[in-house]
């Protein structure tokens, strides 16, 4: 830790990873300060990308009045407003997060809602009874938990018999970003799978895991969020940042990582992953 810290204090005194290996500013390109949870949350889902991906979740939860739905893992409450228009007044939305600025974020943006409750648990022990609610999702959060599999248990057991739980997650190995020298980009990418992202492949391994938990999987859906330009491709990706963790790791050398920023710069830019969208059935 301590290594880490001298990294960083260099890193905010000398200006970004590119001046404190070359003497060169870090290009203006790339956002160093790292935003904070719920600002990225937010600019995420005000995204065309967060936009057309979410739409997609919602119309294959297929909502309807009256229906009790849970979002776990609701963050600063992004999506409760839409699931609660969906249900109506006579339905139920109740989010559930692990972190309690979360939580209070997402009473906040609900408040005076009556059909939505926002509560703090772990995904891994939800305090619900026994098949009691209609519909699930989880968005970009089995990428993150400890057991996987033992989370989609527990939202199998809460669901009624018919209910139906959407998730989508990216695969964070199938990352792709175009570089001359293209073992930059394997090593780029090996860094975010082994070091970055718990859980990297979810992906391409939630079919499956809802299966071995009891769900039936009707429908897989591939999405491929495409980044032709490298600012908004790095305020989604933290391009910058996660390369300084790869120096800090060792997967960069210092030279490395100047090569492998300074030429995404120069452009064309161009990098793809795929993101999953999974519908589950009890």
């Amino acid at each position: 830790m301590s290594g880490r810290a001298m990294f960083l204090s260099r890193y905010n005194a000398y200006g970004g990873l590119g001046s404190w290996l070359t003497g060169r500013m870090t290009p203006a390109a790339f956002e160093t300060a790292k935003p904070d949870p719920v600002s990225y949350l937010d600019r995420l889902a005000a995204s065309d990308l967060g936009r057309s991906y979410k739409r997609r979740m919602l119309d294959e939860l297929d909502l309807r009045a009256g229906h009790r739905v849970l979002d776990l893992g609701c963050g600063p409450g992004t999506d409760l407003q839409a699931l609660a228009r969906a249900v109506t007044s006579t339905g139920a939305v109740i989010g559930f997060d692990h972190d309690q600025n979360m939580v209070d974020a997402a009473r906040t943006r609900t408040a005076g809602q009556a059909m939505v409750d926002v509560r703090h648990a772990d995904i891994h022990d939800l305090p619900v009874p026994d098949h009691t609610a209609d519909r699930a999702r989880t968005d970009r959060v089995l990428q993150h938990v400890a057991d996987p599999l033992t989370a989609l248990g527990e939202i199998r057991r809460v669901l009624r018999p018919g209910g139906r739980l959407v998730m989508g997650e990216p695969d964070w190995e199938t990352l792709a970003v175009d570089h001359p020298d293209s073992n930059l980009t394997r090593v780029y990418t090996r860094h975010i799978a082994e070091r970055v992202v718990r859980n990297a492949g979810i992906g391409r391994q939630l079919a499956r895991l809802a299966a071995e938990s009891g769900f039936t999987v009707p429908t897989v859906i591939p999405v491929t969020p495409l980044f032709r330009d490298v600012q908004v491709a790095d305020r989604i990706l933290g391009l910058e940042r996660t390369t300084r963790r790869a120096v800090e790791a060792g997967y960069f050398s210092d030279r490395a990582a100047e090569a492998w920023l300074s030429h995404l710069t120069r452009g064309p830019f161009f990098a793809a992953v795929t993101f999953y969208i999974v519908v589950a059935e009890v």
